[in-house]
């Protein structure tokens, strides 16, 4: 089995996300497909999603952050530029 290369990728979610858990909702989606980066609320109302992992992980990530839990409304969501900070251990909810 060969290694996948990890590459970084940003999301803005975007639609009635904030007030739901969404962000909480996110992190336990990155431990459980084994993403590290950060969540946060942005002040416009959407959500940022800066992560690392494999391409096809990435794509699972993508996919499952245009459903969002439950309570939640997802319109779109946008590929944005990534972070180009640090590699991070694990996921964190950012303030």
């Amino acid at each position: 089995m060969k290694n996948e290369e990890v590459i970084r990728r940003g999301f803005r979610v975007v639609g009635r996300v904030q007030g739901v858990g969404f962000r909480w909702w996110t992190r336990r989606l990155a431990e459980r497909l084994g993403v590290v980066g950060w969540v946060r609320n942005d002040p416009d109302g959407s959500v940022v999603v800066q992560c690392e992992a494999s391409a096809v992980t990435l794509e699972r990530m993508e996919e499952a952050l245009g459903e969002g839990p439950l309570g939640a409304r997802v319109d779109r969501v946008e590929l944005i530029s990534p972070d180009e900070g640090a590699r991070r251990d694990g996921f964190r909810i950012e303030p």
